[in-house]
């Protein structure tokens, strides 16, 4: 294993981190499925610094060979009261195989040891190495999520939520309301996500919330558009009918756009309501756990930004 230098991102390493993400997932996806996963430009990937800074400011480690400082690899991390995650890792392809993923992986574990928190990722189903890396070091796959996408047609997303509640745009009051729902159903807290959310300072989020007669809430949906990531998530949804009507409204809000979304396999009901709507399968994650694991009780929809699940 080669040893590189270890350092925390700072702004002047934006663009170096912003190409590195674009050209080394580029090159894997394109490599073992012949298609791109971001068709921007590598400026636009810089989206994951930025976000990720205003987050979780100085939580992104870095490696720089010693000879010159260029930037090798990087990893994004977020610590959070019940966890912390380990968000986007990636490698230069020249250094593919030479130990850099792993330096960064031991980094972010050391960090959760000292802690005294389970490490948490969604990670591909399809990157067997790195599957295996996370797997070698403790990490144990706890559930698996199909990559969907549905159709862009206004007449099949229209969902009749009157009977069970009523939907509507989130607002920074709800904040604590998603914090209390997801803490309880799944035993994590991400106060910082949907607080950094809802401000929406980037002008690129959008969250729906659906409360029943009696005002409690009975789930919550986000949705991010932009040229370097189009998705649903992150969510939490007390039953498939409350997932399926917020999934609908979203994608109402995103219209032309065709956002992703992560569904958990185990979800059968709502498979079978998004597949008659015509969506169909891209790819498949998994969130594994080092550590205490806590399983949600309820319907959760993890993002690849923030990856704080």
């Amino acid at each position: 294993m080669t040893e590189f230098e270890i350092a925390r991102m700072s702004v002047a390493d934006f663009s170096e981190v912003g190409s590195l993400i674009h050209n080394s997932t580029n090159y894997w996806y394109k490599e073992h499925t012949g298609n791109a996963v971001f068709n921007c430009s590598p400026r636009e990937t810089e989206l994951f610094c930025t976000e990720y800074e205003a987050l979780d400011p100085g939580c992104c480690l870095v490696l720089r060979t010693p000879s010159d400082g260029t930037i090798v690899a990087s990893c994004f991390y977020h610590p959070r009261p019940t966890h912390i995650s380990l968000g986007i890792l990636n490698v230069h392809p020249d250094y593919f195989g030479r130990g850099a993923a792993r330096q960064l992986l031991n980094a972010v574990i050391e960090i959760g040891s000292q802690c005294g928190l389970p490490v948490r990722l969604v990670s591909s189903l399809m990157n067997l190495d790195s599957f295996s890396l996370y797997n070698r070091n403790g990490f144990i796959p706890r559930a698996v999520f199909q990559d969907m996408v549905l159709p862009a047609d206004a007449t099949r997303l229209q969902f009749d939520a009157s009977r069970i509640g009523d939907t509507r745009d989130a607002q920074l009051g709800d904040v604590e309301n998603m914090v209390r729902l997801e803490h309880e159903q799944c035993g994590i807290d991400r106060h910082a996500d949907f607080r950094h959310i809802l401000n929406n300072r980037a002008g690129i989020w959008h969250v729906s919330v659906m409360n029943d007669t009696r005002g409690r809430l009975l789930g919550f949906l986000a949705s991010c558009v932009h040229p370097a990531h189009c998705m649903l998530g992150p969510g939490c949804m007390l039953s498939d009918e409350v997932a399926e009507a917020l999934i609908c409204r979203e994608l109402r809000y995103r219209l032309p756009h065709q956002p992703l979304l992560l569904v958990p396999s185990a979800q059968q009901p709502l498979l079978a309501r998004l597949y008659a709507r015509g969506a169909t399968n891209l790819e498949l994650h998994t969130l594994q756990c080092r550590g205490e694991w806590i399983e949600p009780q309820c319907i959760v929809m993890p993002s690849f930004l923030p990856e704080s699940m």
